[in-house]
Protein backbone atom coordinates (compact mmCIF):
# COMPACT_ATOMS: atom_id res chain seq x y z
CA UNK A 1 0.00 0.00 0.00
CA UNK A 2 1.04 3.65 -1.39
CA UNK A 3 1.29 6.30 1.73
CA UNK A 4 0.00 9.53 1.43
CA UNK A 5 0.72 12.64 2.47
CA UNK A 6 -1.53 16.20 1.50
CA UNK A 7 -0.94 19.63 1.81
CA UNK A 8 -2.87 22.16 1.68
CA UNK A 9 -3.74 25.83 3.29
CA UNK A 10 -7.39 25.83 3.10
CA UNK A 11 -8.52 23.65 6.28
CA UNK A 12 -11.84 22.74 4.03
CA UNK A 13 -10.20 21.16 1.15
CA UNK A 14 -7.58 19.03 3.33
CA UNK A 15 -10.71 17.53 5.26
CA UNK A 16 -12.80 17.08 2.57
CA UNK A 17 -9.70 14.88 1.03
CA UNK A 18 -9.29 12.96 4.06
CA UNK A 19 -12.79 12.23 4.94
CA UNK A 20 -14.47 11.53 1.81
CA UNK A 21 -12.02 8.95 0.37
CA UNK A 22 -12.02 5.00 1.77
CA UNK A 23 -8.44 4.78 1.56
CA UNK A 24 -7.59 1.31 2.65
CA UNK A 25 -10.08 0.24 0.39
CA UNK A 26 -8.55 2.06 -2.50
CA UNK A 27 -5.20 0.72 -1.13
CA UNK A 28 -3.47 3.42 0.08
CA UNK A 29 -2.47 4.89 3.62
CA UNK A 30 -3.73 8.28 4.61
CA UNK A 31 -0.63 9.71 6.58
CA UNK A 32 -1.67 12.90 7.38
CA UNK A 33 -1.99 16.48 6.51
CA UNK A 34 -0.20 19.78 6.45
CA UNK A 35 -0.63 23.58 6.24
CA UNK A 36 1.75 24.64 4.12
CA UNK A 37 5.48 23.18 2.74
CA UNK A 38 7.51 24.21 6.04
CA UNK A 39 4.80 22.72 8.27
CA UNK A 40 5.07 19.88 6.10
CA UNK A 41 8.98 19.06 6.01
CA UNK A 42 9.28 17.22 9.16
CA UNK A 43 6.38 15.34 8.74
CA UNK A 44 7.84 13.81 4.82
CA UNK A 45 11.18 13.49 6.91
CA UNK A 46 9.19 11.13 9.32
CA UNK A 47 6.81 9.44 7.43
CA UNK A 48 8.74 9.65 3.65
CA UNK A 49 5.30 8.82 1.91
CA UNK A 50 4.78 7.86 -1.91
CA UNK A 51 2.82 9.99 -3.02
CA UNK A 52 2.61 14.52 -1.56
CA UNK A 53 -0.46 16.11 -2.76
CA UNK A 54 0.26 19.45 -2.38
CA UNK A 55 -1.50 22.78 -3.19
CA UNK A 56 1.01 24.86 -5.55
CA UNK A 57 -0.34 28.47 -3.89
CA UNK A 58 0.51 28.42 -0.05
CA UNK A 59 2.18 30.77 2.86
CA UNK A 60 5.56 30.61 4.35
CA UNK A 61 6.76 28.01 1.39
CA UNK A 62 4.24 27.48 -1.77
CA UNK A 63 3.85 23.97 -3.84
CA UNK A 64 6.46 24.53 -6.12
CA UNK A 65 9.62 25.25 -3.73
CA UNK A 66 8.58 21.86 -2.19
CA UNK A 67 8.11 20.03 -4.49
CA UNK A 68 12.06 20.99 -5.57
CA UNK A 69 13.03 19.71 -2.58
CA UNK A 70 11.85 16.97 -2.10
CA UNK A 71 12.63 15.99 -5.54
CA UNK A 72 16.18 16.60 -4.42
CA UNK A 73 15.60 14.41 -0.78
CA UNK A 74 13.30 11.69 -2.25
CA UNK A 75 13.56 10.97 -5.83
CA UNK A 76 11.26 8.27 -6.11
CA UNK A 77 8.26 10.11 -4.13
CA UNK A 78 6.17 11.07 -6.78
CA UNK A 79 4.07 14.36 -6.65
CA UNK A 80 0.57 15.60 -7.73
CA UNK A 81 0.09 19.37 -7.71
CA UNK A 82 -3.64 20.94 -6.83
CA UNK A 83 -3.91 24.38 -8.09
CA UNK A 84 -6.45 26.49 -9.03
CA UNK A 85 -4.37 28.29 -11.70
CA UNK A 86 -4.61 26.90 -15.07
CA UNK A 87 -1.86 29.22 -16.62
CA UNK A 88 0.82 27.29 -18.52
CA UNK A 89 3.57 28.92 -16.59
CA UNK A 90 2.29 27.26 -13.50
CA UNK A 91 2.27 24.29 -15.07
CA UNK A 92 5.77 24.56 -17.02
CA UNK A 93 6.74 25.33 -13.18
CA UNK A 94 6.00 22.10 -11.93
CA UNK A 95 7.24 19.75 -14.25
CA UNK A 96 10.05 21.71 -13.69
CA UNK A 97 10.38 20.90 -10.48
CA UNK A 98 9.74 17.35 -10.91
CA UNK A 99 5.57 17.27 -10.42
CA UNK A 100 4.50 13.81 -11.63
CA UNK A 101 0.71 14.86 -12.29
CA UNK A 102 -0.83 18.92 -12.68
CA UNK A 103 -4.81 18.53 -11.37
CA UNK A 104 -7.05 21.82 -11.16
CA UNK A 105 -9.28 22.65 -8.94
CA UNK A 106 -11.99 21.64 -7.89
CA UNK A 107 -11.04 18.03 -8.33
CA UNK A 108 -13.80 15.44 -7.14
CA UNK A 109 -12.74 12.54 -4.50
CA UNK A 110 -13.54 9.97 -7.97
CA UNK A 111 -10.85 12.07 -9.74
CA UNK A 112 -8.68 11.89 -7.51
CA UNK A 113 -8.67 8.27 -6.43
CA UNK A 114 -8.40 7.92 -10.55
CA UNK A 115 -5.23 10.22 -10.36
CA UNK A 116 -3.64 8.26 -7.57
CA UNK A 117 -4.41 4.86 -9.19
CA UNK A 118 -2.45 5.77 -12.14
CA UNK A 119 0.25 7.57 -10.02
CA UNK A 120 0.28 4.59 -7.90
CA UNK A 121 0.73 2.18 -11.45
CA UNK A 122 3.50 4.31 -12.36
CA UNK A 123 5.10 3.52 -8.48
CA UNK A 124 4.89 -0.10 -9.07
CA UNK A 125 6.36 -0.31 -12.93
CA UNK A 126 9.60 1.34 -11.20
CA UNK A 127 9.81 -0.65 -8.45
CA UNK A 128 9.57 -3.85 -10.82
CA UNK A 129 11.83 -2.48 -13.18
CA UNK A 130 14.41 -1.33 -10.06
CA UNK A 131 14.18 -4.90 -8.26
CA UNK A 132 14.86 -6.57 -11.90
CA UNK A 133 18.01 -4.09 -12.16
CA UNK A 134 19.02 -5.22 -8.69
CA UNK A 135 18.64 -8.86 -8.93
CA UNK A 136 20.43 -8.60 -12.35
CA UNK A 137 23.10 -6.92 -10.60
CA UNK A 138 23.34 -9.98 -8.14
CA UNK A 139 23.47 -12.44 -10.39
CA UNK A 140 26.48 -10.79 -12.65
CA UNK A 141 28.21 -10.31 -9.08
CA UNK A 142 27.28 -13.90 -8.41
CA UNK A 143 28.35 -14.93 -11.66
CA UNK A 144 31.93 -13.21 -11.19
CA UNK A 145 32.56 -14.68 -8.06
CA UNK A 146 31.82 -18.18 -9.49
CA UNK A 147 33.58 -17.72 -12.20
CA UNK A 148 36.71 -16.22 -9.98
CA UNK A 149 36.70 -19.15 -7.55
CA UNK A 150 36.86 -21.00 -10.98
CA UNK A 151 39.66 -19.50 -11.95
CA UNK A 152 41.40 -19.83 -8.81
CA UNK A 153 40.77 -23.49 -8.23
CA UNK A 154 41.93 -24.39 -11.92
CA UNK A 155 45.12 -22.07 -11.10
CA UNK A 156 45.90 -24.51 -7.92
CA UNK A 157 45.01 -27.68 -9.75
CA UNK A 158 47.49 -26.89 -12.48
CA UNK A 159 44.87 -26.96 -15.43
CA UNK A 160 45.56 -23.87 -16.82
CA UNK A 161 48.95 -21.88 -18.62
CA UNK A 162 50.31 -18.72 -17.43
CA UNK A 163 49.13 -16.92 -20.27
CA UNK A 164 45.79 -18.25 -19.30
CA UNK A 165 45.44 -17.57 -16.37
CA UNK A 166 46.60 -13.84 -16.73
CA UNK A 167 44.02 -13.58 -19.71
CA UNK A 168 41.27 -14.83 -17.70
CA UNK A 169 42.59 -12.72 -14.52
CA UNK A 170 42.27 -9.47 -17.22
CA UNK A 171 38.89 -9.94 -18.14
CA UNK A 172 37.56 -10.42 -14.54
CA UNK A 173 39.35 -7.31 -13.83
CA UNK A 174 41.48 -9.28 -10.89
CA UNK A 175 45.34 -8.19 -9.55
CA UNK A 176 46.85 -11.64 -9.62
CA UNK A 177 50.48 -10.32 -10.46
CA UNK A 178 52.95 -10.55 -7.57
CA UNK A 179 56.63 -11.70 -6.99
CA UNK A 180 55.91 -14.26 -4.51
CA UNK A 181 52.99 -16.85 -3.64
CA UNK A 182 51.99 -19.34 -1.08
CA UNK A 183 48.60 -21.03 -0.64
CA UNK A 184 47.17 -22.16 2.84
CA UNK A 185 44.05 -24.15 3.61
CA UNK A 186 41.78 -24.39 5.97
CA UNK A 187 39.98 -27.80 6.67
CA UNK A 188 36.58 -26.75 8.65
CA UNK A 189 34.69 -29.64 9.60
CA UNK A 190 33.87 -29.01 12.57
CA UNK A 191 30.93 -26.49 11.73
CA UNK A 192 28.71 -29.70 10.70
CA UNK A 193 29.63 -31.07 14.06
CA UNK A 194 28.84 -28.41 16.45
CA UNK A 195 26.97 -24.88 14.45
CA UNK A 196 28.82 -21.77 15.72
CA UNK A 197 25.51 -21.41 17.77
CA UNK A 198 25.23 -24.64 19.08
CA UNK A 199 25.16 -25.18 23.13
CA UNK A 200 26.72 -28.29 22.25
CA UNK A 201 29.92 -27.21 21.40
CA UNK A 202 32.55 -28.71 24.42
CA UNK A 203 33.72 -25.27 26.16
CA UNK A 204 37.32 -26.06 25.40
CA UNK A 205 36.76 -26.54 21.85
CA UNK A 206 35.04 -23.05 20.86
CA UNK A 207 38.18 -20.22 21.56
CA UNK A 208 39.76 -22.19 18.70
CA UNK A 209 36.67 -22.75 16.29
CA UNK A 210 35.75 -19.23 16.98
CA UNK A 211 39.34 -18.02 15.64
CA UNK A 212 38.81 -20.54 12.35
CA UNK A 213 35.68 -18.87 11.65
CA UNK A 214 36.51 -15.84 12.28
CA UNK A 215 39.78 -16.53 9.82
CA UNK A 216 37.83 -17.84 7.29
CA UNK A 217 34.79 -14.70 7.06
CA UNK A 218 37.70 -11.55 7.29
CA UNK A 219 40.93 -13.04 5.49
CA UNK A 220 40.48 -10.55 2.48
CA UNK A 221 43.25 -12.28 -0.26
CA UNK A 222 42.48 -14.14 -3.41
CA UNK A 223 40.18 -17.19 -1.83
CA UNK A 224 37.82 -19.42 -2.93
CA UNK A 225 35.61 -22.34 -1.21
CA UNK A 226 36.81 -25.75 -2.72
CA UNK A 227 34.54 -27.57 -1.31
CA UNK A 228 32.27 -27.75 1.32
CA UNK A 229 34.98 -27.63 3.76
CA UNK A 230 37.87 -26.45 2.52
CA UNK A 231 38.35 -22.74 2.41
CA UNK A 232 41.63 -21.53 -0.14
CA UNK A 233 43.92 -18.81 0.02
CA UNK A 234 46.75 -17.50 -2.52
CA UNK A 235 48.57 -15.31 -0.77
CA UNK A 236 51.01 -13.01 -2.85
CA UNK A 237 53.28 -10.25 -1.86
CA UNK A 238 56.07 -8.55 -3.53
CA UNK A 239 58.46 -8.89 -1.00
CA UNK A 240 59.19 -12.08 1.13
CA UNK A 241 58.70 -9.92 4.69
CA UNK A 242 55.25 -9.43 3.89
CA UNK A 243 54.55 -12.25 2.58
CA UNK A 244 56.11 -14.33 5.97
CA UNK A 245 53.58 -11.28 7.79
CA UNK A 246 50.91 -12.57 5.77
CA UNK A 247 51.35 -16.34 6.49
CA UNK A 248 51.85 -15.76 10.04
CA UNK A 249 48.29 -15.79 11.12
CA UNK A 250 47.61 -18.62 9.64
CA UNK A 251 50.94 -20.32 10.99
CA UNK A 252 49.85 -19.32 14.39
CA UNK A 253 46.35 -20.84 14.71
CA UNK A 254 48.32 -23.80 12.89
CA UNK A 255 50.52 -23.96 16.18
CA UNK A 256 47.44 -23.31 18.59
CA UNK A 257 45.76 -26.32 16.73
CA UNK A 258 48.69 -28.39 17.53
CA UNK A 259 49.22 -27.47 20.91
CA UNK A 260 46.26 -27.31 22.74
CA UNK A 261 44.19 -29.55 23.77
CA UNK A 262 41.08 -30.13 21.77
CA UNK A 263 38.46 -32.35 20.04
CA UNK A 264 38.28 -30.22 17.17
CA UNK A 265 38.02 -31.54 13.72
CA UNK A 266 40.34 -28.64 12.06
CA UNK A 267 43.35 -28.67 10.13
CA UNK A 268 45.56 -25.71 8.63
CA UNK A 269 47.46 -25.87 5.87
CA UNK A 270 50.59 -23.82 4.59
CA UNK A 271 51.76 -24.47 1.00
CA UNK A 272 55.85 -23.75 0.19
CA UNK A 273 56.62 -20.14 -0.76
CA UNK A 274 56.95 -20.29 -5.03
CA UNK A 275 58.07 -17.31 -6.81
CA UNK A 276 56.44 -17.92 -10.58
CA UNK A 277 52.53 -17.83 -10.94
CA UNK A 278 52.89 -21.13 -12.60
CA UNK A 279 54.03 -23.02 -9.56
CA UNK A 280 51.11 -21.92 -7.45
CA UNK A 281 49.73 -25.00 -7.97
CA UNK A 282 52.92 -26.36 -5.85
CA UNK A 283 51.94 -24.60 -2.86
CA UNK A 284 48.30 -26.08 -3.40
CA UNK A 285 49.66 -29.47 -3.15
CA UNK A 286 52.19 -28.49 -0.02
CA UNK A 287 48.99 -27.03 1.50
CA UNK A 288 46.97 -29.73 0.82
CA UNK A 289 49.63 -32.62 2.01
CA UNK A 290 49.99 -30.34 4.80
CA UNK A 291 46.57 -30.67 5.66
CA UNK A 292 46.28 -34.44 5.12
CA UNK A 293 48.82 -35.04 7.64
CA UNK A 294 47.87 -32.66 10.23
CA UNK A 295 44.64 -34.58 10.36
CA UNK A 296 46.28 -37.84 10.93
CA UNK A 297 47.88 -36.80 13.55
CA UNK A 298 45.20 -35.57 15.17
CA UNK A 299 43.58 -38.49 14.46
CA UNK A 300 46.49 -40.17 16.38
CA UNK A 301 46.10 -38.49 19.40
CA UNK A 302 42.57 -38.09 20.11
CA UNK A 303 42.48 -41.81 19.51
CA UNK A 304 44.82 -41.65 22.56
CA UNK A 305 42.72 -39.45 24.48
CA UNK A 306 39.78 -41.99 24.01
CA UNK A 307 42.15 -44.26 25.70
CA UNK A 308 43.53 -42.46 28.47
CA UNK A 309 42.13 -39.80 30.69
CA UNK A 310 45.03 -37.39 29.88
CA UNK A 311 47.05 -36.29 26.29
CA UNK A 312 50.57 -35.92 27.04
CA UNK A 313 52.72 -33.06 25.59
CA UNK A 314 54.97 -34.93 23.48
CA UNK A 315 57.01 -32.20 23.45
CA UNK A 316 58.54 -33.60 27.28
CA UNK A 317 59.66 -36.43 25.52
CA UNK A 318 60.69 -35.81 22.14
CA UNK A 319 61.96 -33.03 20.00
CA UNK A 320 60.66 -33.88 16.49
CA UNK A 321 62.43 -30.77 15.11
CA UNK A 322 65.60 -32.37 16.16
CA UNK A 323 64.77 -35.68 14.12
CA UNK A 324 63.48 -34.08 11.25
CA UNK A 325 66.93 -32.30 11.04
CA UNK A 326 68.96 -35.72 11.57
CA UNK A 327 66.18 -37.06 8.89
CA UNK A 328 67.78 -34.80 6.38
CA UNK A 329 71.38 -34.38 7.50
CA UNK A 330 72.38 -37.09 9.33
CA UNK A 331 74.50 -39.41 8.82
CA UNK A 332 75.21 -43.30 9.03
CA UNK A 333 78.04 -43.09 10.99
CA UNK A 334 75.95 -40.91 13.41
CA UNK A 335 72.94 -43.29 13.81
CA UNK A 336 73.57 -45.36 16.57
CA UNK A 337 74.67 -42.71 18.96
CA UNK A 338 71.96 -40.25 17.77
CA UNK A 339 68.72 -42.81 18.36
CA UNK A 340 70.19 -43.67 21.26
CA UNK A 341 70.72 -40.45 22.34
CA UNK A 342 67.77 -39.39 21.75
CA UNK A 343 65.31 -41.94 22.82
CA UNK A 344 66.56 -41.91 25.91
CA UNK A 345 63.64 -39.82 27.15
CA UNK A 346 61.75 -42.66 26.62
CA UNK A 347 63.60 -45.69 28.84
CA UNK A 348 61.68 -45.21 31.58
CA UNK A 349 58.38 -45.78 29.80
CA UNK A 350 56.77 -49.16 30.87
CA UNK A 351 55.41 -50.42 27.28
CA UNK A 352 53.30 -53.46 28.48
CA UNK A 353 50.88 -50.98 30.57
CA UNK A 354 51.57 -47.66 28.86
CA UNK A 355 50.18 -46.29 25.55
CA UNK A 356 52.12 -43.29 25.91
CA UNK A 357 55.36 -44.57 24.10
CA UNK A 358 53.20 -46.03 21.40
CA UNK A 359 51.86 -42.26 20.77
CA UNK A 360 55.28 -40.83 20.93
CA UNK A 361 56.55 -42.74 18.01
CA UNK A 362 52.96 -43.19 16.27
CA UNK A 363 52.81 -38.95 16.63
CA UNK A 364 56.85 -38.82 15.58
CA UNK A 365 56.57 -41.26 12.15
CA UNK A 366 53.58 -38.73 11.08
CA UNK A 367 55.34 -35.58 11.63
CA UNK A 368 58.16 -37.45 9.91
CA UNK A 369 56.16 -38.23 6.60
CA UNK A 370 54.36 -34.93 7.00
CA UNK A 371 57.71 -32.85 7.30
CA UNK A 372 59.54 -34.97 4.84
CA UNK A 373 56.80 -35.09 1.37
CA UNK A 374 60.21 -34.82 -1.41
CA UNK A 375 61.60 -38.23 0.49
CA UNK A 376 58.36 -40.38 -0.39
CA UNK A 377 56.44 -38.61 -3.20
CA UNK A 378 57.26 -41.58 -5.78
CA UNK A 379 55.54 -43.90 -3.41
CA UNK A 380 52.25 -44.79 -4.93
CA UNK A 381 50.78 -45.03 -1.50
CA UNK A 382 52.35 -43.31 1.05
CA UNK A 383 49.58 -44.42 3.62
CA UNK A 384 50.43 -47.95 3.15
CA UNK A 385 54.12 -47.44 4.36
CA UNK A 386 52.76 -45.64 7.28
CA UNK A 387 50.01 -48.55 7.94
CA UNK A 388 53.11 -50.43 7.54
CA UNK A 389 55.50 -48.47 10.36
CA UNK A 390 52.38 -48.43 12.44
CA UNK A 391 52.43 -51.84 13.05
CA UNK A 392 55.97 -51.85 13.57
CA UNK A 393 55.35 -49.80 16.31
CA UNK A 394 52.43 -51.80 17.95
CA UNK A 395 54.96 -54.84 18.52
CA UNK A 396 57.33 -52.74 20.36
CA UNK A 397 57.83 -53.91 24.27
CA UNK A 398 60.83 -52.55 25.30
CA UNK A 399 63.08 -49.71 24.88
CA UNK A 400 65.62 -51.55 22.92
CA UNK A 401 62.81 -52.22 19.82
CA UNK A 402 61.87 -48.65 20.12
CA UNK A 403 65.00 -47.46 19.34
CA UNK A 404 65.66 -50.22 16.35
CA UNK A 405 62.31 -48.78 15.61
CA UNK A 406 64.08 -45.12 15.18
CA UNK A 407 66.74 -46.50 13.48
CA UNK A 408 64.43 -48.35 10.94
CA UNK A 409 62.71 -45.47 9.96
CA UNK A 410 65.90 -42.98 9.58
CA UNK A 411 67.12 -45.84 7.06
CA UNK A 412 64.17 -46.13 4.92
CA UNK A 413 63.53 -42.84 4.65
CA UNK A 414 67.77 -42.17 3.85
CA UNK A 415 66.59 -45.05 1.03
CA UNK A 416 64.01 -43.34 0.02
CA UNK A 417 65.58 -40.10 -0.52
CA UNK A 418 68.43 -41.49 -2.43
CA UNK A 419 66.07 -43.05 -5.03
CA UNK A 420 63.81 -39.74 -5.65
CA UNK A 421 67.34 -37.93 -6.62
CA UNK A 422 68.21 -40.98 -8.75
CA UNK A 423 65.05 -41.03 -10.75
CA UNK A 424 64.23 -37.20 -11.76
CA UNK A 425 66.04 -37.39 -15.75
CA UNK A 426 64.09 -40.59 -16.00
CA UNK A 427 60.83 -40.25 -14.79
CA UNK A 428 60.70 -36.67 -16.48
CA UNK A 429 62.25 -38.51 -20.30
CA UNK A 430 59.15 -40.73 -19.91
CA UNK A 431 56.70 -38.29 -18.99
CA UNK A 432 58.03 -36.34 -22.20
CA UNK A 433 57.49 -39.20 -24.25
CA UNK A 434 54.09 -40.41 -22.82
CA UNK A 435 52.87 -36.71 -23.63
CA UNK A 436 54.70 -36.69 -27.09
CA UNK A 437 52.72 -40.64 -27.94
CA UNK A 438 49.19 -39.16 -26.59
CA UNK A 439 49.04 -35.55 -26.89
CA UNK A 440 45.79 -35.74 -28.98
CA UNK A 441 43.79 -37.33 -26.75
CA UNK A 442 41.40 -34.89 -25.39
CA UNK A 443 41.62 -36.46 -21.97
CA UNK A 444 45.07 -36.81 -21.12
CA UNK A 445 45.52 -35.66 -17.99
CA UNK A 446 48.66 -35.32 -15.25
CA UNK A 447 46.53 -38.36 -13.45
CA UNK A 448 47.56 -40.57 -16.70
CA UNK A 449 51.14 -39.31 -16.56
CA UNK A 450 51.46 -40.05 -13.50
CA UNK A 451 49.98 -43.85 -13.31
CA UNK A 452 52.12 -44.25 -16.60
CA UNK A 453 55.80 -43.67 -14.52
CA UNK A 454 53.79 -45.24 -11.05
CA UNK A 455 54.26 -41.76 -9.50
CA UNK A 456 51.68 -39.87 -7.52
CA UNK A 457 50.11 -36.77 -9.51
CA UNK A 458 51.56 -34.44 -6.84
CA UNK A 459 54.66 -35.36 -6.95
CA UNK A 460 55.06 -36.01 -10.87
CA UNK A 461 53.62 -32.69 -10.73
CA UNK A 462 55.69 -30.83 -8.21
CA UNK A 463 59.52 -32.60 -9.92
CA UNK A 464 58.27 -32.03 -13.43
CA UNK A 465 58.18 -28.12 -12.74
CA UNK A 466 61.41 -28.22 -10.78
CA UNK A 467 63.45 -29.93 -13.88
CA UNK A 468 61.68 -28.60 -16.72
CA UNK A 469 60.91 -25.10 -15.27
CA UNK A 470 57.17 -25.38 -16.62
CA UNK A 471 54.02 -27.29 -15.61
CA UNK A 472 52.86 -30.83 -17.05
CA UNK A 473 49.92 -28.40 -18.97
CA UNK A 474 52.42 -25.97 -19.82
CA UNK A 475 54.27 -28.38 -21.61
CA UNK A 476 51.24 -30.13 -23.25
CA UNK A 477 49.91 -26.85 -24.58
CA UNK A 478 53.40 -26.39 -26.10
CA UNK A 479 53.61 -29.82 -27.92
CA UNK A 480 50.19 -29.55 -29.03
CA UNK A 481 51.02 -26.00 -30.69
CA UNK A 482 54.10 -27.30 -31.84
CA UNK A 483 52.51 -29.72 -33.87
CA UNK A 484 49.71 -27.43 -35.39
CA UNK A 485 52.30 -25.05 -36.59
CA UNK A 486 53.49 -27.81 -38.69
CA UNK A 487 50.03 -29.16 -39.66
CA UNK A 488 49.24 -25.86 -40.90
CA UNK A 489 52.44 -26.01 -42.42
CA UNK A 490 52.39 -29.12 -44.56
CA UNK A 491 48.56 -30.08 -44.99
CA UNK A 492 45.79 -28.07 -46.08
CA UNK A 493 43.55 -29.06 -43.06
CA UNK A 494 41.09 -26.63 -41.53
CA UNK A 495 41.68 -24.86 -38.62
CA UNK A 496 39.01 -26.91 -36.90
CA UNK A 497 40.34 -30.15 -38.41
CA UNK A 498 43.65 -29.39 -37.01
CA UNK A 499 42.51 -28.34 -33.41
CA UNK A 500 40.55 -31.88 -33.50
CA UNK A 501 43.92 -33.98 -34.20
CA UNK A 502 45.86 -32.07 -31.31
CA UNK A 503 43.10 -32.50 -28.51
CA UNK A 504 41.44 -29.68 -28.53
CA UNK A 505 37.49 -30.09 -29.35
CA UNK A 506 36.73 -26.37 -28.80
CA UNK A 507 38.24 -24.49 -32.39
CA UNK A 508 37.76 -21.19 -30.74
CA UNK A 509 39.65 -22.38 -28.11
CA UNK A 510 42.33 -23.53 -30.02
CA UNK A 511 42.33 -20.66 -32.36
CA UNK A 512 42.61 -18.08 -28.78
CA UNK A 513 45.52 -19.95 -28.19
CA UNK A 514 47.43 -20.10 -30.61
CA UNK A 515 47.06 -16.56 -31.41
CA UNK A 516 48.01 -15.54 -27.67
CA UNK A 517 51.37 -18.68 -27.80
CA UNK A 518 52.49 -17.71 -31.69
CA UNK A 519 51.36 -14.18 -31.62
CA UNK A 520 49.03 -14.83 -35.15
CA UNK A 521 45.86 -16.87 -36.03
CA UNK A 522 46.01 -20.32 -37.38
CA UNK A 523 44.65 -18.63 -40.33
CA UNK A 524 47.88 -15.54 -40.42
CA UNK A 525 50.59 -18.25 -39.94
CA UNK A 526 49.63 -20.45 -42.84
CA UNK A 527 49.63 -17.31 -44.87
CA UNK A 528 52.84 -15.66 -43.37
CA UNK A 529 56.10 -15.78 -45.35
CA UNK A 530 58.32 -16.39 -41.88
CA UNK A 531 56.18 -19.35 -40.67
CA UNK A 532 59.24 -21.39 -42.04
CA UNK A 533 61.44 -19.68 -39.33
CA UNK A 534 59.29 -19.63 -36.81
CA UNK A 535 58.45 -24.38 -37.49
CA UNK A 536 62.44 -24.64 -37.03
CA UNK A 537 62.74 -22.24 -34.00
CA UNK A 538 60.30 -24.09 -31.98
CA UNK A 539 61.85 -27.50 -33.53
CA UNK A 540 65.20 -26.32 -32.01
CA UNK A 541 63.60 -25.60 -28.39
CA UNK A 542 61.76 -28.85 -28.51
CA UNK A 543 65.58 -30.29 -28.81
CA UNK A 544 66.87 -28.41 -26.39
CA UNK A 545 64.36 -29.68 -23.93
CA UNK A 546 64.93 -32.70 -24.56
CA UNK A 547 68.89 -32.82 -24.49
Amino acid sequence: MKKILLVDDEIIIRETIRDCIDWEKEGFIYCGDASDGEVALPIIEQVQPDILITDILMPFMNGLELSSLMRNQFPDMKIIILSGHAEFEYARAAMQAGVHEYCLKPISPAELIKVLHSVSNVIDKEREVKNQLQALKEKENEAAALTQSKLLNDLCSGFMTTSEVMHHAAALHLNIVARYYAVTVLDLRETEAFPPDSETIPASNERLLVKCLQLKADCAHLSFQRSRYEKVWIIKADTLDILKQEISFFQELQKELAEEKHTLSVSIGIGSVQDRLQNVHLSFLDAMEDVHWRRLSRQNRNILGETTKEIPDASRFLDRGTFIDFLKIGTPAKLESFVREYAAALSEINWHSSPFGYYMLNDLTIETFRSNKDMYRHLPEPEQYLAQFQQLIGSIRSWEECADYLVKLIEQFWTWRSRVYDKYSDTILKVKEYIQANFEKETISLQDAAEYVSLSPNYLSRIFSQETNQTFIEYLTQVRIRRAMELLKSTSSKSYEIAFLIGYNDPHYFSNLFKRLTGMTPKDFRKNSINEEALELWKGDAEDENH
